[in-house]
């Protein structure tokens, strides 16, 4: 029997899972990388540690399943988006790499919004331009670490670094590029234009050549092989941002449905066969689908406040539940489902590591009495997320001549029952998961499975591989109740918009 390998590098976590054809999970492993934060608003990770992960969850779940290597039939990666991996001239990382929650070069859009840039730019890659884009980590390592630019051969994002790795073909796979402001929409390749808006004329010999999902863009090598195990020239897809993988994953593959990813960032996109160019959406990138655009809105201000939460202020919670067999996300859930939703509890902004409301906002508590406890703030942390997520999806559906027949969800949330009706409830349209525990590395292996030939398309892949579990449709009346929060959690974004400057003045300050 031959399967099908899927990677997944997010923020913090790196995972693979094997596949069968039918998209059955055969094993999955997972292994923590740490997130450095050598000051306050830089989030980096340890370039070699990240590529000694991917190796190890690959042999490990390769042994879990007692699968021989030539049983795999092709490879696919997926990583976050955003962010900055670069390879230097020297055959070794240029530096750490950057996570796409680093919010260090956020003057630089403030700047190219204020100076005109930034409407010259839209025109060209229909993106308004966020501070974790390539082009504004690369603007701010022109400025901070001349050094760097000067030795770099490669600008990788996540997974093509990763890919590169393994086949040692630098390949830059289109989904990726096209949302990091340095491709051209409308001619699909990479512009000069952009390039000299952004001062970053210097880099474009270091772009890589672009290529698509389901396009085979190298085979393992030897030395790969020795340290993952897999066969040397088992052929490596070019794989997509994580964002279309758990689109695919969900099988939202045109404008019927809207995908909704709870992960670390806040991700809730649709494809499109038009791009949005009134400048009223985040971004548009080009599909894995060829022919589709995915119109996206997004900020890092989703289920990774939930882990802050769990890591900060439930650490002995977690060891308990742990020693009764549990998980602290089950403890959670009955946290939450304990406290009425028509119950008042603080309003909860979810900026803990970036915002979508303003580039200095800060995750907050506010309204906290007496009364509350832990529970109640449990249930904060799920309405400020899920207010979060709905803040964007308001902003697609104004794209939209119609609603969508549902919402499909991925990441942490779609994980929990109560989390996943709070969704529906929140948002007034039906809900439906995906009984599948890994969604990008599924849509990792589902791009494999186009890409190797094991289906026709990526359509029929999809189809096939893809288990949607059952609608949660809303109740309107708690609709309703959410409505009137969902409200003041606007007014409070409102009421705090003229903080944030000062403060980040005095973080400056005290940082030195």
């Amino acid at each position: 029997m031959k399967y099908l390998l899927g990677l997944d590098n997010g923020g913090t976590t790196t995972k693979a899972a094997l596949y069968d054809l039918r998209g059955k999970e055969i094993a999955v492993s997972s292994v923590a990388t740490a997130m450095l934060a050598p000051k306050p608003g830089f989030t980096e990770r340890d370039m070699e540690e990240m590529w000694d992960a991917n190796c190890r969850v690959i042999r490990d779940v390769m042994e879990q399943a007692s699968v021989s290597p030539q049983d795999i039939a092709g490879v696919a990666i997926c990583g976050h988006g955003k962010g900055l991996y670069l390879w230097g001239k020297d055959g070794h990382p240029a530096r750490n790499g950057i996570i796409s929650t680093d919010n260090r070069a956020w003057e630089y859009p403030v700047r190219w919004k204020r100076d005109g840039t930034e409407a010259k730019v839209f025109a060209r890659s229909c993106q308004h331009i966020l501070a974790c884009q390539p082009v504004s980590l690369l603007a701010w390592l022109r400025d901070n670490e001349p050094d760097v630019m000067g030795n770099i051969r490669w600008v990788f994002e996540c997974k093509d670094y990763v890919r590169f790795r393994m086949t040692g073909e630098a390949r830059a796979e289109i989904t990726d590029y096209s949302g990091a402001n340095l491709v051209n929409l409308h001619t699909c390749a990479y512009d000069e234009e952009l390039l000299a808006l952004f001062g970053l004329a210097a880099i474009r010999e270091a772009l890589p050549p672009l290529c698509n999902s389901t396009e085979i863009a190298g085979y393992v090598t030897e030395e790969a092989a020795e340290r993952c195990g897999l066969l040397p020239g088992t052929p490596v897809a070019g794989g997509m941002f994580d964002i279309d993988a758990c689109a695919l994953a969900v099988n939202v593959l045109d404008e019927n449905n809207i995908c909704m990813i709870a992960g670390t960032w806040s991700i809730n996109e649709y494809p499109k066969k038009t791009p949005v160019t009134d400048g009223t959406v985040l971004m548009n990138s080009l599909f894995c689908r060829p022919g589709y655009y995915l119109i996206e809105e997004s900020s890092p201000t989703s289920a990774g406040n939930n882990q802050w939460f769990i890591s900060n202020l439930l650490p002995e919670v977690a060891r308990e539940a742990k020693a009764a067999g549990t998980s602290v996300y089950e403890v959670m859930n009955e946290w939450v489902a304990e406290v009425p939703a028509e119950e008042f509890v603080p309003v909860f902004l979810p900026f803990l590591m970036a915002s979508n409301v303003h580039p200095n906002a800060k995750g907050s508590f506010v309204g906290m009495s007496m009364n509350h406890t832990r529970k109640h703030l449990a249930r904060s942390v799920y309405e400020g997320i899920a207010f979060s997520h709905r803040h964007h999806l308001e902003k697609l559906l104004a794209t939209r001549e119609n609603r969508p027949e549902c919402i499909r969800l991925a990441g942490g949330a779609a994980h929990s029952a109560v989390w996943t009706r709070m969704f529906a409830d929140i948002m007034g349209i039906p809900v439906e998961t995906v009984d599948v525990n890994e969604t990008g590395a599924l849509g990792s292996a589902i791009a494999a499975a186009a890409a190797v030939g094991a289906y026709a398309s990526l359509e029929e892949a999809a189809k096939n591989m893809c288990p949607i579990g059952e609608r949660v449709c809303p109740d309107m009346r708690m609709h309703k109740v959410y409505s009137e929060k969902y409200a003041l959690y606007q007014k409070t974004i409102q009421c705090l918009d003229g903080l944030w400057a000062d403060m980040q003045k005095l973080i400056e300050k005290g940082c030195g």
